[in-house]
């Protein structure tokens, strides 16, 4: 079916293209991770055309989607069998080992995002734990909390925060622009006349009275589709992309938050599958580290057309930069080493997770993950129920333990043991 071709049907009962442009006067707003309401009108099911941003899409080394993953029918489990049945706390695995204190970092910060009245009421118990003692701390969680195991095994990766050089003009090493949002883009929120919730958003421009798909990265780049803000290496500017978010720092030590403002809406394609095809790098060899190397020393024509492989673009505003850690998706500031960007179409934000993960691809990598977590954020590339993106923190030491995390995963829902109504 032709999306865009319905759309235009649909687009129809627009009295013209003015009309439809003159509804993008939303003011923006700080995440997007929401499918936006639709028109308030209770008589209309035209679409809406919305000014307030798409989520960041989040921030996570989607460079690593494309590099093989691991077939859930030949890799073994990382540290329960199958068959076991787990239902407490104290039987998972690597719970013995996990820093309850820190876990309980992870829960404190899910008590602000979760909706779960359950969950609530054992978060106000928890705050009496503020200064407890480890041995305090773990037995809170196995005495007040059960355990469901995620069915099936999926994917951990990982991403942080970047901190980028950049230049306000450009010369030969800083030269791709960080573009703002270009006024003709629209984000178009189809949630009042379609049942498909993959078609709910559509970004694309007005052309000759037609709503098009809004160009890909080589049309944007080749025209200069948006106001530059600042410059930068291309190779720092196409991750900061994949990332969703992260900080510059100029020569004068003036300091920005790189916000993200909205996409143009082409899917995602991973280079390192491209990279790889090519005979560029190994197959084991597709870490963000080694991709950022390789476009660094390809600078130019050679790099430029394999970053062109992804269509995907995306816009930014600056901000001031106060050193703290990011916004997720769920309106808090995410947690280095206890949040986690999931599917919110298979969780719901602030739910306590336990991540099991092992058996990674890439070679330098961490051999386990296991510990507690919050799920606080999302990306484009999270998709699926078994499926997480771990955040490390701001700067190059998270970048590249990040870069390097592709572990086959099993997933863990902690649940309360008692429902708030007893």
């Amino acid at each position: 079916m032709n999306l865009f071709a319905t759309l235009a049907r649909r687009l129809a009962v627009l009295a013209s293209a003015a009309a439809l442009t003159a509804c993008a006067a939303l003011p923006a707003g700080p995440v997007d991770t929401q499918p936006l309401k639709p028109a308030a009108s209770p008589q209309t099911q035209t679409p809406t055309v919305v000014d307030s941003p798409p989520p960041p899409p989040p921030p996570n080394i989607v460079l690593q989607e494309t590099a093989p993953t691991p077939s859930v029918t030949t890799v073994e489990p990382v540290t329960v069998p199958a068959e076991a049945r787990l239902e407490r706390p104290d039987q998972l695995p690597g719970w013995k080992t996990e820093d309850p204190i820190a876990a309980l970092s992870a829960l404190m910060i899910t008590c602000r995002a979760t909706k779960d009245l359950d969950l609530k009421a054992l978060c106000a118990r928890a705050q009496g734990l503020n200064g407890a003692d480890a041995q305090t701390a773990r037995g809170f969680f196995e005495a007040n909390f059960r355990i469901e195991q995620v069915k099936g095994t999926g994917l951990l990766t990982g991403y942080y925060s970047p901190e980028y050089q950049a230049r306000q003009a450009p010369d030969a090493e800083f030269s791709a622009p960080l573009r703002a949002r270009p006024d003709d883009l629209l984000i178009l929120d189809l949630a009042s006349i379609e049942d498909d919730p993959a078609a709910k958003r559509q970004v694309g421009r007005i052309e000759q009275g037609r709503f098009e798909p809004y160009p890909d990265r080589s049309e944007i780049e080749r025209t200069g589709l948006g106001k530059p803000l600042l410059w930068m290496r291309p190779e720092d500017l196409f991750f900061l992309q994949i990332q969703g978010s992260g900080s510059a720092l100029l020569p004068d030590g003036q300091r920005y938050r790189l916000i993200y403002e909205a996409s143009n809406g082409r899917p995602f394609i991973g280079i390192a599958k491209t990279l790889r095809e090519q005979g560029l790098l190994p197959d084991n060899g597709t870490s963000a580290e080694a991709i950022r190397q390789w476009l660094a020393a390809n600078r130019g024509t050679k790099a430029d057309q394999v970053m062109q492989t992804n269509p995907r673009y995306v816009y930014f505003s600056l901000g001031p930069d106060d050193g703290s850690e990011p916004v997720g998706a769920a309106g808090l500031a995410l947690i280095a080493g206890r949040a986690v960007a999931i599917d919110p179409t298979q969780h719901r934000y602030g739910d306590l997770l336990w991540i099991d993960a092992g058996a990674p691809v890439l070679t330098g990598s961490f051999p386990v993950y296991q510990r507690m977590v919050s799920a606080l954020d999302t990306g484009g590339a999270i998709k699926g129920e078994v499926r997480a993106d771990l955040y490390l923190g701001r700067g190059d030491g998270p970048g590249l333990e990040a870069g390097r995390i592709r572990h086959n995963l099993t997933l863990y829902r902690l649940r309360p043991r008692t429902s708030a109504a007893q």
